[in-house]
C-alpha cells in the first residue's frame, strides 16, 4: 500500500473540475496537482455518506482492492469512476480512507 492522494470536499466550483455524471460529483486536480490533492464537489443528491461528502480522506493505491477492504467498514463498495480505476472507501476511528486498484495498462495517464 502507497500513498496516491489527498481529497478535500468542497462547494465551490473550480475552474479545471471533471465532471463525472455517472457519480454525480465534480473533481479537480486528480493527477495533476503537483501534490497529490484532489478537490471533490458533489451533487446535491449525490448518494454517498456524509463523511465522505464533509470530511477529506487519503488515498491509498493497491494491488488488490477486494484484500484490501476484507474485515474493514466499507463505507463505499468498490466502484469505477474511470476506466483501469477501481475505488473503495473504508471508515477508520471516523476518517473516510480510500483505497484505488489502478490497471495502468489502460488507466488515464496521470493517475
Amino acid at each position: 500500500m502507497k500513498y496516491h492522494h489527498l481529497g478535500i470536499p468542497t462547494k465551490e466550483k473550480l475552474k479545471d473540475e471533471k465532471h463525472l455524471p455517472h457519480l454525480k460529483m465534480y473533481v479537480s486536480g486528480y493527477g495533476r496537482n503537483p501534490y497529490g490533492v484532489e478537490w471533490m464537489r458533489f451533487e446535491e443528491d449525490a448518494d454517498y455518506p456524509e463523511i465522505v461528502k464533509t470530511l477529506p480522506h487519503v488515498a491509498f493505491e493497491v494491488e488488490n482492492i477486494e484484500e484490501a477492504i476484507v474485515g474493514k467498514n466499507v463505507i463505499i463498495k468498490p466502484n469505477s469512476p474511470s476506466p483501469g480505476v477501481i475505488v473503495a472507501m473504508i471508515e477508520d476511528n471516523g476518517a473516510p480512507i480510500e483505497f484505488i486498484q489502478v490497471d495502468r495498462s489502460i488507466a488515464e495517464e496521470g493517475i
